[in-house]
């Protein structure tokens, strides 16, 4: 199922690391920053973890909430949340649903060997829960600052 902006984003139900479980459309009425990354405590993941920690202020008074989705599981991701004292939810996709409804399960290569992940990307949602906007293969050393500033524009 390809996304196709303008249209209502695929609505979902997963359990976050502050306990409980949290679905896209409890943010009805609120412009919401969906982003995919690969996996908790590697080196870019942390990066783009912390610029959204460091940017969340800047993020809510343009009326945005961030979401993180990884297909780590809620340990880890408390983990992660602590070590790192991030301010967001952060959301587990341990069976893959989201992942595949956003597309950004993608094949990938290291060292040869060739396994599925996550694609980085971000996903932008109005108050209406439409899907204004896309961004695939980010990188996460600049990704935040940029999107900042698209968002501001």
């Amino acid at each position: 199922m390809a996304l196709a902006i303008g249209e209502k984003a695929p609505d979902f139900t997963l359990p976050s690391d502050g306990g409980k479980d949290i679905s896209l459309h409890d943010y009805e009425g609120q412009k919401v920053i969906l982003y995919f990354y690969p996996k908790d405590n590697t080196s870019g993941c942390t990066l783009e973890a912390k610029a959204f920690r460091d940017h969340l202020a800047d993020f809510k008074k343009l009326g945005y909430v961030v979401l993180g989705v990884s297909r780590d599981s809620i340990k880890k991701h408390c983990n992660f949340r602590d070590k790192n004292e991030l301010n967001f939810p952060l959301l587990s996709d341990e069976e893959e649903k989201v992942v595949n409804l956003y597309g950004v399960l993608k094949e990938k290569s290291m060292y040869g060997r060739k396994y599925m992940g996550i694609e980085r990307s971000t996903f932008i949602i109005d108050e209406k829960g439409n899907l204004v906007k896309e961004y695939r293969k980010v990188k996460a050393a600049s990704h935040v600052n940029d999107l900042l500033k698209d968002l501001a524009e």
